[in-house]
């Protein structure tokens, strides 16, 4: 993926393991400490959800605005951050 950032493939490079939420493109200290009010404190809680919604794109980035109130472009950059992370790991 051309363009991504520094936090981007850091995040898709290795397993996920204890990440916090804040670790995943798209979340940053804001977005992080509302996921993690709604129960969404690591990284893996977020992947989850991901899955439940089966990897849908715009299921999931519906569910990032309605959760944390995440920007179309935030709510983008934390789905490819896990669809990537999907594809390598998965």
């Amino acid at each position: 993926m051309s363009g991504t950032t520094q936090k981007y493939r850091n995040f898709v490079a290795e397993p996920m393991g204890d990440k916090s939420v804040t670790e995943l493109a798209g979340i940053g200290e804001t977005l992080g400490g509302r996921l993690s009010e709604a129960g969404f404190d690591k990284a893996y809680t977020v992947l989850g959800q991901y899955l439940v919604l089966k990897k849908d794109e715009e299921l999931f980035k519906e569910w990032m605005k309605d959760v944390c109130h995440a920007s179309s472009k935030q709510a983008l950059d934390c789905y490819s951050c896990l669809h990537d992370w999907c594809e390598e790991f998965l």
